[in-house]
């Protein structure tokens, strides 16, 4: 059994492929939609300021508790404490490069989140969409296991509630938050360029 805090031999894993399903979400505005956080707070992403950046992803499992049958087997499925403890040991860079907030976003509900958030020490909050309003509000891209609509991961970079990118597919979901600090300081540069 690997260790939760360790990344699987992401080459024994099938990768996701772009299927197009999340094209549709550069430039969209988010909804006026409140999601409970973690950390107790109510979170519009409509109304947050500045950029946030917001990882999606299907579910977190827990220690001692079975993933879904064949869960290692569906593309993007696995590597979610990968994805949630890239996104925590960069969340200083992510900070200094502008990010205003980071959120980890999944249809599971707040109390079992919790415990992920408190067993990663994650320094930010994650988002429960449970009842799935923000997922049908923007068709964000979802499959099915064991009955459940699961979030496919992707991260959005959402400014002053627009998305401005998207990060779709995700592969490997470790290497994620390294991803965002890429395009961070290159659309970053290119702007103090043109602005020089």
């Amino acid at each position: 059994m690997t260790n939760a805090m360790d990344a699987p031999d992401w080459s024994t894993i099938p990768a996701p492929v772009d299927d197009g399903a999340a094209r549709h979400l550069e430039g969209a505005r988010m909804p006026a939609i409140g999601l409970r956080a973690t950390d107790g707070e109510m979170v519009d992403l409509s109304a947050e300021r500045g950029l946030v950046i917001v990882y999606a992803y299907p579910r977190t499992g827990r220690p001692g508790v079975a993933n879904p049958e064949g869960w290692d087997m569906i593309p993007g499925a696995r590597g979610c404490t990968p994805q949630s403890c890239g996104f925590r040991d960069h969340a200083a860079a992510l900070r200094a490069l502008g990010v205003t907030r980071i959120f980890g976003l999944s249809v599971q509900d707040t109390g079992y989140q919790r415990e992920a958030a408190e067993r990663l020490h994650l320094p930010f909050a994650l988002l429960s969409d449970e009842r799935l309003e923000l997922t049908r509000a923007l068709n964000f891209p979802t499959f099915e296991a064991d009955g459940a609509t699961l979030l496919k991961r992707f991260t959005l970079a959402i400014d002053n509630g627009s998305i401005e990118h998207v990060f779709y597919p995700v592969f490997p979901p470790d290497r994620n938050a390294a991803e965002v600090i890429e395009w961070l300081s290159r659309s970053r540069r290119t702007l103090s360029e043109s602005a020089g």
